[in-house]
């Protein structure tokens, strides 16, 4: 039976005019708790953190546009306008990150498919022209274990584990097996080991998808039986028993505040302990450290696809893809650390390779498409370099680029 979150009173506390509330109610009831994803794997109802925030971004939506002068009676009325007016209040008014503005359209979407208009939302790029590096990845761009940060994992569950021993041993699992938070919170130790040598996370996964997460070494069962020991009696979770799950999140990250676990304070998060266990996967698969590390060299093509799949399956994800948001990407790594170069320095370099692409790319330290992006800003190369000859096209003919030469499919 699905469970929907309780909009009705929601609705009634927003303060929309009646009839725009009344017409809500109806799309609500029939499609609130349907996923909107064509890649979610399982049919079952989105889960009710999901309904509750796809339902207030909605109305604070239209509670916005009604603020600024647009008088939206009905859901109908929506047009391409008012989502534009909705992204300029977000990305430059409110300065929101570019990841929340990416779900707030997403909301917007589903809403307008509600509608049977599919076609009415775009895309950020559509609205606004996007400031310099506001731009949501999906491939990671930088590594966010704490290794990276310099953060030592052991040093800080000690710590943990004289403020709150439930905080620690969560942690703890999380590192261990790449659990989210809430599922390390949810987590039953005993119900969840399987004789085959895996851990069954079943409760608080994304989507509602269970998964098994291998255990590879002695010490994670000793973690296991820790955990089990302190779990709670009644439910069997490792959440104390005089926490309901919303009171424990907020002392999990209050507790975690205060030892510097943020983002302001050791410039690590909890969530980057499950990047770690993921590219530790990789390297133990392939041999190799994860791309996000910058191996000095790449995988057997098998074993990286090979670690790319152990990788997604660990992490309870449905596509292949996914895995490059923890482990990136080695085409993503090389443009990251491609220099930047102007259309001044291309230009120069091209004269001094007379008029050789290929050369002057390799002198600049960049690909030759790339040399082709730079030039692409300049009407006239060969007239913009003094005393430099015309770019001759049939010297490019042997160019090996490794841009266009991936070995790894990622």
């Amino acid at each position: 039976m699905k469970v929907v979150v309780s909009y009705r009173a929601i609705l009634e506390r927003s303060g929309l005019p009646k009839r725009l509330t009344g017409e809500l109610d109806k799309l609500f009831q029939q499609f609130l708790s349907h996923a909107h994803s064509k890649t979610r794997v399982t049919a079952n109802a989105i889960s009710i953190k999901t309904q509750e925030r796809r339902l207030l971004s909605l109305i604070a939506g239209f509670k916005e546009l009604r603020r600024d002068g647009f008088a939206i009676e009905t859901p109908w009325n929506i047009s391409s306008k008012h989502i534009r007016h909705l992204v300029n209040v977000w990305v430059i008014k409110n300065k929101q990150s570019p990841g929340t503005v990416e779900n707030k359209l997403t909301y917007w979407r589903t809403l307008a498919a509600w509608m049977g208009k599919h076609q009415l939302v775009g895309t950020v790029d559509d609205y606004i022209t996007r400031p310099d590096g506001y731009r949501r990845y999906y491939v990671a761009q930088r590594d966010k274990s704490w290794e990276a940060a310099d953060v030592n994992v052991d040093e800080v569950i000690a710590r943990l584990s004289h403020s709150d021993r439930w905080v620690a041993i969560q942690v703890e699992l999380q590192s261990a097996f790449g659990l989210r938070a809430q599922e390390s919170m949810l987590l039953r130790p005993l119900q969840c080991l399987r004789v085959s040598g895996h851990l069954h996370v079943t409760d608080g996964t994304k989507g509602g998808r269970p998964r098994v997460v291998p255990i590879d070494a002695e010490w994670q069962y000793d973690l296991l039986i820790r955990a089990a020991q302190m779990a709670n009696p009644r439910t069997g979770s490792m959440i104390p028993e005089s926490y309901s799950l919303k009171k424990w999140y907020r002392h999990f990250y209050k507790v975690l505040g205060n030892e510097g676990v943020s983002q302001k304070g050791l410039g690590v998060t909890v969530h980057g302990l499950r990047h770690a266990y993921l590219q530790r996967m990789y390297e133990q698969v392939t041999g190799v450290p994860a791309p996000i590390k910058r191996p000095d060299h790449k995988p057997d093509p098998q074993l990286h696809q090979l670690a790319m799949e152990k990788i997604v399956a660990a992490a309870g994800h449905g596509l292949a893809t996914k895995a490059s948001a923890y482990i990136s990407s080695f085409a993503a790594i090389r443009r990251i650390d491609a220099p930047v170069v102007s259309c001044e320095q291309a230009l120069v370099a091209l004269a001094a390779a007379n008029g050789n692409k290929s050369h002057a790319a390799k002198s600049l330290g960049i690909s030759r498409q790339a040399l082709y992006r730079v030039l692409s800003k300049v009407s006239d190369p060969s007239a913009r370099v003094s005393g430099g000859p015309a770019v001759r096209d049939g010297d490019e003919g042997n160019d090996h680029s490794d841009e266009s030469d991936e070995s790894v499919t990622v």
